[in-house]
């Protein structure tokens, strides 16, 4: 058995991810809705399977559809989990879920009212083979005792295919909110704590893009839980002779030994993506990660059919964005970009 879903605004190509994670699964893709006709036009070529709907309450208010994913314009999408779990569905939002610690609260406040289940996709983690095996190689030792996370998130800018709200620091939240969750999420995960964590230094800048001032273009964080520290750097630096539109890299060092995940590109040249690097007390070692299955879009639905709690715990949900925007907020405090 599975279940229908539905999508609620296409802003962010991650929807395509987000829907694949769940048709790969075997779930139902039954309608969508989107106010901007190009974005509908691609999304329905995509998926000719759904059906695309010119008022969301015909989502909302069918009863067959289960889950609404979201990927709409990050300000928004909040808003858009809120209807959908008030209306009695399950929600998989983009990341970030949120851009205020105002939509936070709100979100955490309905979610434990209507006791669906909120999950934000944190792709860098969940859609991402090498992090899968990674959390599967600290579970089970390879590295001892997980002491400190080194997350790195450059990203290419490509200037002329960004839509507007992409430079506006109201609508996509800041770097540390928007890029930063992923980050947040995953330093969570390897540290082994759903809730124990917050943030010792952050800052924003734009460094390389003065005509656009709402944009920063680098930040970076510096986190802690009671037994772990760990660092994070994002920028929209990444150059055109790269290939990608970034070389993500994760490095978890562990008492025993060290991981090392250059998750899109191996710039030594080795093809393709998902490469990790485990280095211990018997050698260094390179393991593809190609065939390591996704677990979330799987785990997901079982949730939403079971009401359990599988594919990631709501407490560490909520305090992965909570990180993001507590880094976001301290790194604006007294600057330009306080808001």
């Amino acid at each position: 058995m599975s279940i229908k879903f539905a999508a609620i605004g296409l802003n962010h190509n991650h929807i395509y991810g987000q829907v694949a994670c769940l048709l790969n699964a075997g779930a139902e893709l039954v309608a969508f809705h989107s106010p901007e006709e190009d974005l509908a036009k691609e999304f329905g070529e995509k998926f000719p399977q759904a059906k695309r709907v010119a008022d969301r309450r015909e989502i909302l208010d069918d009863p067959s559809i289960l889950m609404v994913l979201t990927a709409a314009i990050p300000a928004e999408r909040a808003g858009i989990a809120i209807e959908a779990m008030q209306h009695g569905k399950d929600v998989m939002s983009d990341k970030p879920g949120m851009t205020t610690f105002e939509q936070l609260d709100e979100v955490k406040r309905v979610q434990a009212e209507t006791g669906r289940i909120y999950s934000v996709c944190y792709s860098e983690h969940f859609e991402t083979r090498s992090t899968v095996k990674a959390g599967e190689l600290v579970a089970a030792g390879a590295i001892g005792k997980v002491v400190h996370t080194l997350g790195l998130g450059p990203h290419q800018i490509r200037n002329n295919s960004r839509p507007d709200w992409f430079y506006q620091r109201e609508r996509y939240g800041g770097i540390l909110c928007d890029i930063g969750a992923h980050q947040c999420e995953q330093f969570l995960f390897f540290s082994g704590t759903e809730t124990e964590a917050e943030v010792i230094s952050a800052t924003v800048a734009n460094r390389g893009n003065p005509d656009r001032p709402g944009l920063q273009d680098v930040g970076d964080m510096h986190l802690k839980t009671p037994n772990t520290t760990g660092y994070v750097r994002l920028d929209w630096f990444t150059p055109d002779g790269l290939g990608t539109w970034g070389d993500g890299r994760l490095t978890l060092l562990g008492t025993e030994g060290y991981i090392e995940l250059r998750k899109y590109i191996d710039i030594a040249g080795r093809p393709g993506k998902d490469h990790l690097f485990l280095v211990d007390k018997y050698g260094a070692q390179h393991i593809d990660c190609t065939n390591v299955e996704l677990p979330y879009g799987p785990a997901l639905i079982s949730d939403v059919l079971n009401r359990t709690e599988t594919a990631m715990p709501q407490a560490r949900c909520f305090k992965a964005m909570e990180l993001a925007l507590s880094a976001q907020k301290l790194a604006e405090t007294g600057t330009e970009w306080q808001q």
